[in-house]
């Protein structure tokens, strides 16, 4: 992570130059500061400036070196249960169906979106309650 956070800090001092070049470049060329590439880049500079603070802050109060900063690290250091999960569950394409018809009522007619809605309703009902019945009830 301590790379990463250096590699922000440089990225933010490239694009704080960049933006004071491409300030001047346009004030030389037009007469005047171009608002819209200035504040682009000057806003990107800030952005990981925002970013390189944060990785900062959070790296010291964990208090130590993630596992792919170490050398002596093994891979399952870095590899933390993240839950479990249902490969052979319909429910999340059920899912995106429904938010696909809720976008597309919104794009072309709002009856399609209340369509959309009613069946998210049943497939979000299914995802929860999915472990309830069937084979892997409790």
């Amino acid at each position: 992570m301590r790379v990463n956070i250096n590699l922000l800090w440089v990225l933010a001092a490239f694009f704080a130059v960049a933006d004071a070049a491409y300030s001047i470049w346009a004030v030389l060329t037009y007469g005047s500061v171009e608002w819209v590439g200035t504040i682009g880049i000057g806003l990107v500079s800030v952005m990981s400036i925002f970013i390189a603070f944060y990785l900062n802050r959070s790296f010291k109060a964990q208090g130590g070196a993630l596992p792919e900063d170490r050398l002596d690290a093994s891979i399952d250091d870095g590899d933390p249960e993240l839950g479990h999960f249902s490969p052979w569950s319909w429910w999340p394409l059920v899912l995106s169906i429904a938010a696909s018809l809720g976008f597309l009522g919104i794009a072309v007619g709002v009856w399609i979106a209340f369509i959309g809605g009613a069946l998210f309703l049943v497939a979000i009902t299914g995802w929860v309650y999915e472990y309830y019945r069937g084979y892997s009830a409790h």
